[in-house]
């Protein structure tokens, strides 16, 4: 029969014709048909996929505002203002944020836009850093596995709130012997009960500890959550598929929605009775906690809502045209979470108060933090009010476009990150599969936080996760670059960006200059110092429950997870290269690794002509050139052209 043989083909046909139908309609056969002395012709390497940038300057400030504003405005900002002297704490807030967080924030959009790679790759500029974008991207792992958790939650909610009565109000047939009982004794059952859960069985199915003992007694998943975590990393997956492309434009509806949101409520809550007492509870000053731990609160409060630290922002301005006025959005962004997070207070405490007043008791009884206030004390708050499914709706839509435009941020950090390093994952099918699966190992780690017992690891991971590593690594970020990159280096970086920005923009230089040396290293230092206090002084609990030894040694290795990343790689870059140290840390004048970092793959090249013909001119980083324009007039990165020290003929 021969090497070959097709017996589907008639037999009377010529013995050739196999062999010219294969190499005629199978050419894509013949490298594994050839024989071994016929050389196959190489496959061609595939075309690398251009860097996506931003459809507009509003996605970008958007996508910022949004991933900024998160739960952490409604639940804990409102919190810690009435937990510290009502309006005294705007004190220490805004000085925090002055000396603190806007320059971090600016410090690391900054990184992001000049190197316009993601969180790891950009220290290539000193390989010995690496280990502070590697610790990045673990502590934006770490969030976002419990985080969609939460926009669980808010799917379950929103799905009960569609009836009526609601399932968690004293008007649901379950509820009503309860709730006699409970306001025959105290006239509250919040107040009896003091638990962090809604007033119903159905919710304390939903966050409480019902069948679970402790950390130990997990127990099983719930299905219903169960259910809403797989529709909730289903939506993470569809909206950040295309990455900003697709991401960019959903955040024109959940980065805008919520102030919608909060200026109803804030409208509703100022027509109920007893709204003044609660935002009297919310502003009344108490000059004597200024002695307190204010300081430590209002740093952390900063700190963590600006969402400094965990890459998002550095992946988001990555995307960024080059001259892009940095600093402008800094403050526009800034400033506007700080404004949010005020404003909502009085959503919050408005109802909070009508609340109190109903129930005939101070607003200290049913204010709460967390969970406990986004799911437990508003919501009852809400359940009586006239038409309370309308507002429960409306008040857990909010949550979910809050939760998951700070998931975007997060994923988009993760994803930025792996895809810079490898490149080859940047084509659609490939960045498809590996967001899926990565999707996916988040669902199947975040099932363990939905289970009977699953609230007492979710407070684990939330209580360790941004805790002292995320504190360290911002720290070392901000050494790294004021030390081993060079503080100059980096401010003339940022004056080249906004070279044709108004004048104010480049004299706040200098000062961000003196925070990023003095002020504000000394400020994470004050926060860390605190943190390991809290953490040697206090247990961690949930309710009455309180965590045992093991638990919390736990906690304590999630946290180091973060910043042991950063000594881990910097071994890791002394063992590969040979010679000294400086080899590894190439910081203060610009190399040829932070060059390849800023030109990419598709700059344009100027031909030179010389006296042996022409050649292509070296691309070399030039931070006092222009910036050389791509095809569509987007700036590639700062390079000049040099050719041959031989004039051009």
């Amino acid at each position: 029969m021969g090497i070959l043989s097709f017996p589907f083909l008639p037999s009377s046909l010529p013995s050739f014709l196999p062999s010219f139908l294969l190499f005629s309609f199978f050419p894509s056969f013949l490298p594994s048909f050839l024989p071994s002395f016929l050389p196959a012709q190489p496959p061609a390497p595939e075309p690398s996929q251009p860097r996506e940038t931003w459809g507009g300057k509003y996605e970008f400030l958007l996508s910022c505002l949004g991933y900024c504003v998160g739960l952490g405005n409604v639940w804990r900002f409102p919190y810690l203002c009435y937990r510290n002297g009502g309006g005294v704490f705007l004190i220490p807030y805004t000085l925090m944020l002055v000396f603190t967080g806007l320059p971090l924030f600016l410090m690391e959009l900054s990184l992001g836009q000049y190197g316009a790679t993601g969180p790891v790759s950009i220290w290539k500029c000193c390989p010995l850093l690496k280990g502070i974008g590697v610790g990045m991207l673990a502590v934006s792992s770490l969030v976002s596995l419990y985080y969609n958790v939460i926009i669980a939650w808010t799917f379950y909610y929103l799905s009960k709130s569609f009836q009526s009565p609601l399932p968690w109000s004293c008007d649901a047939p379950p509820n009503r012997p309860l709730c006699q009982e409970r306001e025959g004794k105290s006239g509250s059952f919040l107040a009896v009960s003091r638990l962090p859960l809604p007033s119903s069985a159905s919710s304390q199915r939903v966050l409480g500890v019902v069948h679970s003992s402790g950390l130990g007694d997990p127990g099983p998943v719930r299905e219903p959550l169960a259910l809403c975590l797989l529709l909730a990393w289903t939506v993470i997956f569809l909206c950040t598929l295309k990455g900003i492309r697709s991401s960019g434009k959903v955040v024109y509806f959940t980065a805008t929605f919520p102030y919608v949101v909060i200026v109803v409520l804030v409208i509703r809550g100022a027509t109920l009775e007893g709204s003044i007492e609660g935002i009297r509870f919310y502003l009344s000053a108490d000059w004597s906690q200024l002695k307190s731990k204010v300081w430590n609160d209002a740093a952390s409060q900063v700190f963590y809502s600006l969402g400094i630290g965990f890459g998002g922002l550095l992946s988001m301005a990555s995307y960024n045209k080059f001259d892009n006025n940095v600093i402008r959005d800094t403050l526009a962004i800034g400033l506007g979470n700080c404004c949010t997070s005020f404003f909502a207070g009085f959503a919050i405490f408005s109802v909070l108060g009508h609340m109190a007043w109903r129930k005939q008791v101070s607003v200290g009884r049913v204010a709460d933090s967390g969970p406990g206030l986004a799911f437990v004390a508003y919501p009852e708050a809400l359940a009586l009010l006239p038409g309370s499914s309308f507002w429960s709706i409306l008040f857990f839509l909010m949550l979910f476009t809050l939760g998951v435009d700070t998931l975007f941020g997060n994923m988009e950090g993760i994803t930025t990150a792996v895809i810079d390093e490898f490149p080859s994952l940047r084509g659609w099918r490939r960045k498809a599969l590996f967001l899926s699966g990565l999707c996916l190992a988040f669902y199947l780690l975040g099932l363990l936080l939905i289970t009977e017992g699953g609230i007492y690891w979710f407070t684990l991971i939330d209580a360790y996760s941004t805790s002292f590593g995320l504190i360290i690594v911002a720290l070392f970020m901000c050494l790294g670059v004021t030390c081993c990159y060079g503080v100059n280096q980096f401010c003339q970086d940022i004056v080249d960006m906004i070279r044709q920005c108004p004048p104010w923009c480049s004299q706040l230089v200098p000062y961000f200059k003196a925070c990023w040396v003095i002020v504000t290293p000394g400020t994470l230092l004050f926060i860390l110092f605190y943190v390991f206090l809290d953490l040697s002084g206090t247990r961690l609990h949930y309710g009455a429950y309180q965590f045992p030894r093991w638990g919390q040694a736990l906690g304590v290795c999630v946290g180091v997870l973060s910043c042991i990343q950063i000594p881990l790689w910097a071994g890791i870059a002394l063992c590969k290269e040979s010679g000294t140290l400086a080899a590894v840390s190439p910081g203060r004048e610009p190399s040829g690794l932070w060059e390849g970092l800023l030109v990419g793959i598709d700059l344009p090249f100027s031909t030179c002509r010389t006296g042996k013909g022409p050649s292509r001119a070296a691309l070399q980083v030039c931070p006092s050139c222009a910036a050389t324009e791509g095809p569509k007039g987007k700036p590639r990165g700062k390079v000049q052209s040099v050719c041959p020290q031989e004039p051009e003929v």
